[in-house]
């Protein structure tokens, strides 16, 4: 046996004891989120219907690091820290001088990075005292997540999954009842959002994101639970970037590319934010690459407005690229990116060149997927399925060069739950889907009034 290392792994001592809060770093003037009726800059005031105060604290910390308490941290050892692998498999089929890692949250028992963010809300909402959290799900990943910290800390789950994933994949839906959570197909005849978009019967992230905040804000017991976008989910998921980096360095490796997956951008964020910020702050050159599907391509071809975060316009406005808030995405396997905007975080960093932004579709994604899994063995889920694509040319890249260039990816979870898709893409029946232009610069027309960002 060759001594060639392929795993590299870390001891639970070395799960991080803070979050990285990239906030104080970012390049421009802040943007604040603003309150859709007075246009004033959104306040704790404004966040206190359904999240706690503890999570509003994270949203708006000031400060560069952020503790992360010993209860979630205990509960983190279920699996953390993840494994990093070096894909010397692939490297040989790609026939690239590139040395290829990845950084793997499919170990987590949801199957994906999402418990890194469910887990410490479920906490901060036991403390508060709250009964049941309400959220939405798009591939099933963060519904999941929820439902499985939900149970860690006594808390009841209410689940508002995308109807055009919650007729893919019923077991995940399986899986977050296992877990003691109540899943409602969305758009669901329970709420007055989801009775408003009944016309739209596959639904979309931004409707069940609705529903979700409409049964937190209408019930005293309950809260909303996010699985994206907002800056204390980013914070939360910064543990991956924060192995990744211990982890790149047992490997004597300086990664000049990150790859990621971009939906909403929690994974994205959680493995290159600690990267980003040795950027920032002139202490490394790193290169960052956000890979999203081209039938919904909000970080290649959004606007970047004011828009609300939900369909229905109960959220904050927030600073993002967007599609449009009532911009339905056509439905595609991979359900996690199916969302109109992204991070605002994540967005400035794009509007100021720190990330790269490029969009692939469906075939090309999930040929590089099985590829993928036939030398690493992994079956990867649909969403990272389009980062493995851009992992892909960056590695082709790197052999037209003849470099030598370390390349990181971001392996957010398995597929375990998508062997319809992958048995769609065998048969040759898997569409790529149409990105309808019209329809968003239709949406982009409803965007609600804001002040214009310079």
């Amino acid at each position: 046996m060759s001594d060639e290392q392929v795993k590299y792994t870390l001891p639970e001592s070395e799960i991080p004891t803070h979050w990285v809060n990239l906030l104080p770093d970012l390049p421009g003037d802040p943007i604040p989120p603003l309150n859709p009726q007075t246009q004033e800059p959104a306040g704790p005031d404004d966040l206190t219907p359904i999240f706690p105060m503890g999570l509003i604290q994270q949203e708006v910390s000031p400060e560069p690091e952020v503790e992360i308490p010993e209860e979630v941290r205990e509960a983190y050892k279920l699996y953390r820290p993840t494994p990093l692998f070096r894909a010397r498999r692939l490297e040989r089929a790609l026939d690239t001088p590139a040395h290829i890692y990845f950084k793997y949250e499919g170990v987590s028992p949801a199957g994906s990075h999402k418990p890194n963010s469910a887990i410490p809300q479920a906490y901060e909402n036991a403390q508060a005292g709250v009964r049941k959290l309400a959220t939405e799900t798009g591939a099933g990943q963060w519904g999941s997540a929820l439902a499985l910290a939900c149970s860690l800390f006594g808390i009841e789950c209410e689940v508002f999954m995308v109807g055009a994933s919650y007729d893919q994949k019923p077991y995940r839906r399986a899986m977050m009842e296992t877990w003691g959570a109540t899943v409602h197909r969305s758009p669901s005849n329970l709420t007055q959002a989801g009775q408003s978009q009944q016309s739209h019967p596959t639904g979309s992230l931004g409707i069940a994101i609705s529903e979700a905040v409409e049964v937190a804000a209408t019930n005293d017991d309950t809260n909303y639970a996010l699985g994206s976008v907002l800056n204390h989910v980013c914070l939360h998921q910064t543990v991956i970037g924060q192995e990744a980096m211990a982890q790149m360095a047992m490997a004597g490796e300086e990664p000049d590319v990150v790859v990621g997956c971009v939906g909403g951008g929690s994974n994205f964020a959680g493995l290159t934010f600690p990267f980003v910020r040795r950027v920032l702050r002139g202490e490394a050159r790193t290169r960052f690459v956000a890979a999203e599907p081209s039938a919904c391509p909000t970080l290649t071809r959004g606007a970047y407005r004011y828009d609300f975060g939900d369909t229905v316009g109960m959220t904050p406005l927030l600073p993002m690229y967007t599609l449009g808030h009532d911009f339905v995405p056509p439905p595609m396997h991979a359900g996690g990116l199916r969302y109109h905007g992204d991070a605002p975080m994540l967005c400035g960093l794009v509007r100021h060149g720190v990330i790269e932004a490029r969009a692939y579709g469906q075939n090309t994604s999930f040929e590089a997927a099985v590829r993928f899994a036939r030398t690493e063995g992994i079956v990867p889920g649909p969403e990272p399925a389009h980062a493995i694509r851009a992992l892909f040319d960056e590695a082709e890249a790197a052999k037209q060069a003849g470099e030598a260039r370390v390349i990181l990816l971001g392996l957010s979870g398995h597929g375990h739950f998508d062997m319809a898709a992958y048995d769609a893409y065998h048969a040759g029946r898997l569409e790529d889907v149409e990105f309808s232009e019209a329809d968003m610069e239709a949406a982009l027309e409803r965007l609600p009034e804001a002040p214009a960002i310079a």
